[in-house]
Order: C-alpha cells, then sequence, then structure tokens
C-alpha cells in the first residue's frame, strides 16, 4: 500500500507540539528556577527540528484575525497577488493556462502553512496539495476554513500538525513542489529546515521561497516602514532576516539549481507588492533539485 499524507492524521510524531501541548505553561516552566534541566530539554528540541516555540506560539496568537481582510496578516493575502501566480507558473507544464487548473495532478506541500493562505491558492489551481505546520491550533483553523470558499472544499488540502523533519522523513522525494512562502524568517535553524524541505521534494521538483533580506535597506523598509503598514512588527526578527545567495548555497548544497531569484517591493501609495529589478528588501526564489527520480 503506498502511504499517502492524509493517512497520518492520527499520527503524532515525537517532535512536533501536540494538540495538548501548552505554551504559556512551557513559558512558566522554562522561566522556573525548580526545573533547571528543562532549557536544556528545549535545546535538543530545537537541535532535532527547525521550529522555533517563541514563533509558533506569536503566529498561533492570530488565530482568530488570520483570514481577516483588515487583520495583521492582510499584507500576506496582498502577497498572494505575485507569488502565487510566480510559483504556479514556474510550476505548470508548459502550455497550460493558469486560468484552467494547471497545477492538476501535481503534489504540493507547503511547509509553515499557517491558516492556509497560499495552500487554499494552489488547491484552487488543482493541485494535490499538503500543508504542515507545528502549530495545532493553526491547523485546526486551516481544516475549517477549507470549507469556506467552494473551489477548495472541492478539493481540500491535507494538512498535518507535524514539522518539516518528521514528514520528509515518512515522505522522501515525494512532492512535485515544496513551498515555503515568508517561513525561513521564522526557523530556528535555517539549514535543517531547508535540508528537510529538499528531502521531500521528487528529483526535478520545485523549491520555492520568499521571504525579506537581510539588508539594512530591507531592515528600515520591512522593520520600521513596512511593519506599520503591511507586517505585525512583533512578528519579525530582523538577525532571523536571510540573504538570497546565503539561502542558495545552502539549497546547492543540497543538490537543488537556483533557477530565479527575484525582488518584491511594497508601494504604500498604491498599496500593491510588485517585481523590481532588486531583492535587496524582498525576494522570490525557483530552484530545481538535481537527479532522476529511482
Amino acid at each position: 500500500m503506498v502511504m499517502q499524507p492524509g493517512m497520518l492524521a492520527s499520527r503524532k510524531p515525537i517532535l512536533y507540539i501536540s494538540n495538548s501541548f501548552n505554551f504559556k505553561f512551557l513559558r512558566f516552566i522554562h522561566n522556573s528556577v525548580i526545573c533547571s534541566n528543562f532549557s536544556d530539554m528545549r535545546e535538543q528540541i530545537v537541535m532535532a527540528s527547525s521550529v522555533d516555540i517563541d514563533e509558533v506560539q506569536r503566529h498561533s496568537d492570530l488565530m482568530d484575525s488570520w483570514w481577516s481582510p483588515d487583520g495583521p496578516l492582510w499584507g500576506l493575502q496582498l502577497f498572494n497577488q505575485v507569488r502565487i501566480p510566480f510559483m504556479a507558473e514556474e510550476l505548470a507544464s508548459s502550455g497550460k493556462n493558469l486560468s484552467s487548473k494547471p497545477l492538476m495532478g501535481k503534489k504540493v506541500l507547503e511547509v509553515g502553512c499557517g491558516g492556509g493562505l497560499v495552500t487554499e491558492e494552489f488547491a484552487k489551481l488543482g493541485a494535490e496539495v499538503t500543508g504542515v505546520d507545528p502549530s495545532p491550533v493553526l491547523i485546526n483553523l486551516a481544516k475549517e476554513h477549507s470549507k469556506v470558499d467552494e473551489r477548495v472544499a472541492a478539493n481540500k488540502p491535507t494538512y498535518l500538525n507535524t514539522t518539516i523533519e518528521e514528514h520528509s522523513k515518512l515522505f522522501p522525494n515525494h512532492y512535485d513542489a515544496v513551498i515555503a512562502s515568508e517561513v525561513v524568517e521564522h526557523v530556528a535553524n535555517v539549514n535543517v529546515f531547508l535540508e528537510s524541505c529538499v528531502a521531500a521534494l521528487k528529483p526535478g521538483g520545485k523549491m520555492f521561497i520568499t521571504s525579506p533580506t537581510r539588508t539594512r535597506l530591507g531592515q528600515f523598509l520591512v522593520m520600521v516602514l513596512g511593519a506599520l503598514m503591511i507586517i505585525p512588527r512583533h512578528l519579525m526578527t530582523y538577525s532571523k532576516f536571510t540573504k538570497p545567495d546565503e539561502i542558495s548555497a545552502i539549497l546547492e548544497k543540497n543538490k537543488c539549481r537556483v533557477d530565479k531569484v527575484k525582488g518584491l517591493f511594497y508601494l504604500p501609495l498604491i498599496n500593491k507588492v510588485f517585481w523590481v529589478f532588486f531583492n535587496t528588501v524582498w525576494y522570490a526564489m525557483a530552484a530545481t533539485k538535481q537527479g532522476h527520480a529511482t
């Protein structure tokens, strides 16, 4: 029998945060002098996976407003206008029109899917989509929201509360595309994260990454101006931003060829995100895993 992602809904990997995991209790224990060994345990969790527990909590706290067009994540919805066509066009078979489910038959994994903002768009394009996230509340939100749009309900994504490290072990060389959109700047270990993403990708499959750039211009526009207009400031940590050449080096080390790197820019005067010739503020990357399917 061939294992499919949806078959794992009841399986609970050791290293992901379970539905009963209490973040407030974790913080209390972490700061308590009566449990000096907890910091060692947490360090082991971080070393074994790319999950940053504090980042998971901050994003989970936005569950109630995740899909609100006027909520704190409205900027990510705006980003869909450019990032979804970019990824879909790279992945679609040549000659197919983006208006006619061009991704039918494609297996797509979104890592760090949250409430499903990107996952649902790929479901609308006909892909067989799986979303994984370490936040149980956001996975539950994504499942519920997949019933709202008839196009998504007709091609529901599979949502799993797990980590990419655990998932890639169970589904190696499985997906036609792996997406990490606005995620690498939130993980605890970028190398471990990307290595696991590539492991889940088929040879010849596409890896997509979008993320803010670690430059002083990026810091000013994203952390100072952008945070006031498009992204909640408390979700962003400048020291965790990356540069395209750093991500390219990690991907190439994991036998991926970087095909495209494009720059993104948000202009508040017209409230639009658009492509630019520089990638010193925000970048989008497409890469192909090398090798042959076995």
